[in-house]
């Protein structure tokens, strides 16, 4: 289990500053491959599958643990594909949570 995906996803209360530069760096390598910052306010990965099942069932799997830790990405499900975006929407960016939930999804698969 990686650093991160021992870790919890903490609830942002909001009045918080979201992460940027080197501090979203930093933390990144702490997180497995495939995962992309998108202008310093999203990650985004997209993970493959041979057909529709097994990424639908992927989709369920992520969607229990943002139940668990009451973190919720935007999933996009489709034929082989599934494609997540995290951020948190209370300050509009990056916290070390959004992070964890990346670590938390890669273990799911």
């Amino acid at each position: 289990m990686s650093e991160l995906a021992a870790k919890e996803c903490v609830p942002c209360k909001g009045g918080v500053p979201p992460l940027k530069g080197k501090d979203i760096r930093a933390i990144q390598t702490k997180l497995g491959g495939g995962w992309r910052v998108v202008e310093e306010h999203h990650l985004e990965k997209e993970y493959k599958f041979p057909d529709f099942r097994k990424a639908m069932d992927f989709t369920v799997r992520v969607g229990e643990l943002a139940e668990r830790q009451g973190h919720h990405p935007d999933i996009y499900l489709a034929w082989g594909k599934v494609k997540l975006a995290i951020w948190t929407h209370k300050i509009d960016g990056l916290t070390e949570s959004d992070f964890v939930f990346a670590a938390k999804a890669d273990q799911a698969l």
